[in-house]
């Protein structure tokens, strides 16, 4: 019987070598997400720094990502997108190697700040670069970008445990090294067509995009959502009590469930479900793993526990939400990943500082109990906007159609 063909679905292992070689740099950049995690309590002793002080870490990373996203697909739409994909990588290596090198708690959130503007040039301009080289639709695109999301998060924190032990400024200066790879790796294999004529995207662009209703909904659940993710990530290793080695372990396993459930269960759940319907199920499951997480926060292996089933979660959310705002609306791909991400890392700025002076405030577990409710938030976003995004789940009711039509005449041959 002959199966369909979507134009949104196909293998993500047949791509041409460009395309692998955006997916490398891209997990390298995402590494930076989670390689401060097992040494942040080594980060606080060694430069005399408070928890709320080494959270600004994700803060300051995150602020300046999600800023800087509303200007890069004005950049790239002029300069092209292999250059600014360079330009970012560039920067990652110097900030990087700067942060390494870096005296104070103060200096090396400056210099994760400049991390931060590479990270944003980097990732929404490979994102539409991965999208518009893939063979195989948008769809593999997508699942292999949230792979690459995935692995990147998931050997962050190990990359970060392992030099740790050496000391804390080894996984600023190891990230360095292989960010340089990256950037050899694009200049080597990436090629952009001469003959490409460019359309110079506005600077109120992603501004604007923010009018699409299905955009605005998407983007308000990611905020919401993002408080809920970087509370699991950044606040959990201080009540884990845990070495470098350990917390590395154990978000190594975290990075591997976002991972699994981006490539594996995502794609499972979209063809089944619609996508909106997706986002209200995992994201409230989510909100009970973060309570369950704050119930059980004196307890080491009921903690990572949570930690390891909460990554399970994200993964499913992270494809769901991309594969989303790819759908919202007709605009350019890189006009509506630049307007989304920006308040999608916005969200998760705030978290870690607010988890940690929470915290201090009230109690370990209160900062677990505030990002459930952050995301039950989402979760009533996505049910106030499902108006507003029909479009996206009408791409899953054609995608079925397309896929009983084919059923129906390979059964008739």
């Amino acid at each position: 019987m002959p199966t369909s063909t979507s134009p949104q679905t196909g293998s993500i292992l047949k791509q041409p070598l460009a395309v692998w070689a955006v997916a490398f740099a891209s997990v390298i950049a995402f590494m930076g997400i989670g390689l401060v995690d097992p040494i942040l309590p080594a980060i606080a002793k060694s430069l005399k720094a408070s928890p709320t002080e080494t959270s600004l870490l994700f803060t300051s990373y995150l602020m300046v990502t999600g800023l800087a996203m509303l200007i890069t697909s004005w950049i790239s739409s002029r300069i092209g997108a292999k250059k600014t994909l360079l330009i970012g990588l560039a920067l990652i290596v110097v900030f990087a190697a700067l942060a390494g090198l870096a005296g104070s708690v103060e200096g090396v959130i400056g210099f994760r700040a400049g991390w931060g503007l590479g990270n944003a040039l980097f990732i929404s301009t490979a994102l539409s670069t991965i999208v518009g080289a893939a063979s195989g639709g948008s769809g593999a695109a997508i699942t292999l970008y949230e792979a690459a999301l995935g692995v990147g998060i998931a050997v962050g924190p190990l990359l970060g445990g392992t030099l740790g032990t050496i000391s804390w400024r080894g996984p600023f200066f190891g990230t360095a090294v292989l960010m340089a790879i990256g950037f050899i790796a694009i200049v080597t294999l990436l090629r952009e067509e001469k003959s490409v004529v460019r359309t110079p995207t506005k600077l109120s662009a992603p501004f604007t995009a923010m009018k699409v209703p299905g955009i605005r909904y998407l983007a308000g659940i990611a905020l919401f959502y993002n408080i809920g993710f970087f509370v699991l990530l950044a606040y959990t290793p201080y009540p884990l009590g845990l070495d470098e080695m350990g917390l590395g372990y154990t978000f190594f396993a975290w990075g591997l469930s976002v991972a699994f459930t981006s490539v594996f269960v995502a794609p499972l759940l979209t063809k089944r479900m619609k996508r909106t319907s997706v986002l209200k199920l995992v994201l409230t499951i989510l909100a009970l793993d973060l309570i369950a997480g704050g119930i059980v926060i004196d307890s080491q292996a009921g903690l990572i526990v949570c930690i390891v089933i909460g990554g399970l979660m994200l993964g499913v959310v992270n494809t769901v939400l991309t594969e989303s705002v790819m759908e919202a609306s007709d605009l350019p791909r890189s006009v509506a990943s630049s307007s989304y991400s920006a308040v999608r890392f916005l969200g998760g700025a705030f978290a870690p500082p607010g988890a940690a002076a929470l915290a201090a405030a009230i109690s370990p577990s209160a900062p677990m109990y505030a990002g459930a409710a952050s995301v039950f938030v989402a979760v009533l976003i996505a049910f106030a906007g499902r108006k507003a995004l029909r479009r996206v789940d009408n791409g899953h009711e054609e995608s079925l159609l397309a896929e009983a039509e084919a059923i129906t005449v390979g059964e008739s041959l």
